[in-house]
């Protein structure tokens, strides 16, 4: 097993960003470059499956666990997926899609227990230096590194006056709110970004207030 394959750090072009629990931003990267890894890794001789699969109604979401298994070794994780529905209608949009977004989502979490990507889940970079956060205030404006932060403790600068970024309270009403009026993720960055040019995470406090007052009156 070519450990040192499996545990080589992405490009920063293939890490992405997502919104997490609590208002954490989380780094990421897609199915297909984890597919990818195993392929060189393993030289595509691995296998994946769903071994079984819930649907939970009370909580809309799609729960499945699949297992990875490559030269003799196998490892299972669980994966899921919120249930998308048309914010209309309230109808389910894809259930099918839905089973698949939480199979990936099983896949990338088994690859990490090979080792791939696992170093998005910590505060240590490849190189054994604790990643920096830019949460001091009178640092300067955001660099544009801030989407490589590595792992699920990632989160926005606060600061201390109007001008410092959003707080993780801040970022987590907004999506709380948003989501009361019927408004997906997706939607809620769209708006933020519409109407302040620029991307909900690199908000001033100020702006993050307007912008639930905003929301709240829709």
């Amino acid at each position: 097993m070519n450990r040192a394959l499996l545990e080589k750090p992405f490009e920063p072009s293939q890490i992405k960003q997502r919104q997490g629990n609590f208002g954490h931003i989380l780094d990421y990267v897609e199915g297909h470059v984890v597919t990818s890894r195993l392929n060189e890794a393993f030289d595509a001789n691995w296998s994946f499956e769903i071994v079984k699969y819930r649907i939970l109604k009370d909580t809309d979401e799609v729960l499945v666990l699949g297992k990875l298994t490559a030269e003799g070794v196998t490892k299972m994780a669980f994966g899921s997926k919120q249930i998308e529905k048309n914010k209309d209608t309230k109808t389910v949009t894809s259930l099918g899609d839905d089973l698949k977004a939480a199979s990936t989502d099983a896949l990338k979490k088994a690859a990490s227990l090979l080792g791939v990507g696992l170093y998005l889940y910590s505060d240590q970079r490849p190189n054994g230096k604790t990643e920096e956060r830019p949460d001091t205030p009178n640092k300067g404006a955001p660099t544009g590194n801030e989407k490589n932060q590595p792992g699920p403790k990632n989160e926005p600068a606060t600061g201390d006056g109007n001008g410092g970024r959003l707080t993780n309270k801040q970022l987590a009403m907004i999506f709380g709110v948003g989501k009361s009026k019927g408004l997906q993720t997706k939607d809620i960055k769209d708006k933020a970004l519409a109407t302040f040019k620029k991307n909900l995470n690199f908000l001033t406090k100020e702006e993050a207030s307007t912008f639930i007052n905003a929301l709240q009156s829709m």
